[in-house]
């Protein structure tokens, strides 16, 4: 089955805000194998909404619309599927009680509007918004399921989960089941994975195998739709197996762990602690690591040392070194990581140090980045050479740091 997602709402046009939702949702489709062909979005604009929708149903099983079911004139998603559809609209007593509460409760005065968000079409099935006031809703159209959710990010999520979700598996499969796996890669473009995985891609069927790229790494989703859960972990174990034999070095982990997640576990299990000296990525390693539970038992301390006098003053690098080699230099980022282990009192050191741009330094172009390494018997260093933006290049340089410590210490 195929579906499209409408995001309603001209701040999107106007770029105030970004579709997130839409992201969010494609990536749960996909994950009880409901294929998204199309993405639109559309103003708050009564006709064009409903040229949108009428479209998407012509095309699609499920037509999905997210925004647009607010309090305000123009949240007009619901009276504009209620033309449509030709069903009227109608009060859910629930939510209109919440709606109510609400206000009493904050003492604020609530106007006749607010009441809209409790607005459903006959005959639909209600989404209670566990997490906000206006309720969502399914309906069908000739064949096509049209499923209404709210805008905010956080309403969507939950209504999705506890309502949608459901809902879908129910339409979809009748009694059969959706399994999915997220495996994650790191040091492997999207294009590389493919022509190395490109026989099975082309020969899937059961489970499907769907590559995706973003911030620096890559996924492959694979989808087993089975009778039994048993069945269906057997189908994905079979096909990781497969996958792990041809690109299993690139390979980190599954679902939403990250790879500074794996930092610190591993960190943990080998009850190890990490210093990290950093100049071009400003503390965004720090954060990473700190932004995972459990951080405080691994990272001893962080030092950004921006400037030349900082690392000779903070760190301690001998001031010859930085005018013999300069600060992008393996010496520099070595030393820089010895010298963080030794100042926290930590087992290991990491270092970063580079040029981010827009301008090159020391001879040196924007995204040449060196990554230090350091324990008590050896040290080690690696060159990058990252394209990008500023952020781009400062992000993929923590990612990489990752990727190396995580090597560092299995080896």
């Amino acid at each position: 089955m195929n579906a499209e997602i409408i995001a309603v709402g001209s701040e999107l046009l106007l770029g105030q805000i970004a579709n997130t939702n839409g992201q969010y949702l494609s990536a749960e489709l996909a994950g009880i194998g409901i294929n998204v062909y199309r993405h639109t979005v559309v103003g708050d604009n009564k006709e064009r909404l409903k040229t949108a929708i009428k479209e998407a149903c012509e095309r699609a099983d499920f037509v999905l619309l997210t925004g647009g079911l607010g309090p305000t004139e123009d949240d007009l998603t619901k009276e504009t599927v209620s033309e449509i559809t030709g069903a009227a609209l109608t009060y859910h007593t629930p939510t209109l009680e919440k709606i109510k509460c609400y206000f009493e409760q904050s003492k604020k005065r609530m106007s006749p509007n607010n009441k809209k968000q409790a607005h459903y079409t006959e005959g639909s099935e209600v989404f209670y918004n566990r997490a906000g006031m206006a309720c969502g809703m399914a309906l069908k159209l000739d064949g096509t399921r049209i499923i209404l959710l709210p805008g905010p990010p956080r309403e969507l999520k939950t209504m999705y989960w506890n309502d949608v979700k459901p809902y879908l598996l129910k339409e979809v499969g009748g009694e059969s089941l959706v399994l999915s796996r997220v495996l994650r890669f790191f040091g492997i473009g999207e294009s590389s994975l493919e022509e190395e995985l490109i026989d099975l891609i082309q020969a899937q069927t059961n489970p499907t195998i769907a590559p995706l790229a973003s911030d620096g790494e890559v996924s492959i989703r694979l989808t087993a739709k089975v009778q039994e859960h048993k069945e269906g972990i057997k189908l994905l174990d079979n096909m990781e197996e497969k996958i792990k034999t041809r690109v299993g070095k690139y390979m980190y982990g599954r679902e939403d762990e990250t790879l500074p997640f794996h930092v610190v576990r591993l960190l943990k299990d080998q009850h190890v602690t990490i210093a990290a000296a950093e100049s071009i990525t400003g503390g965004w390693f720090s954060k990473a690591l700190v932004d995972i539970s459990g951080a405080s038992s691994v990272l001893t301390g962080s030092a950004t040392t921006y400037s030349l006098e900082a690392k000779e003053r903070v760190l301690g690098i001998e001031r010859s070194l930085l005018s013999t080699h300069g600060a992008v230099s393996k010496e520099c980022a070595e030393a820089m990581a010895e010298k963080a282990r030794l100042l926290y009192g930590s087992d290991l050191g990491i270092s970063f140090t580079g040029v981010a741009g827009p301008d090159a330094l020391e001879g040196h172009q924007p995204g040449t980045v060196w990554i230090g390494l350091a324990d008590s018997k050896r040290t080690a260093s690696h060159v990058l050479h990252l394209a990008g933006g500023r952020d781009q290049i400062r992000r993929l340089s923590v990612y990489y740091g990752c990727w190396h410590l995580l090597r560092f210490m299995k080896n």
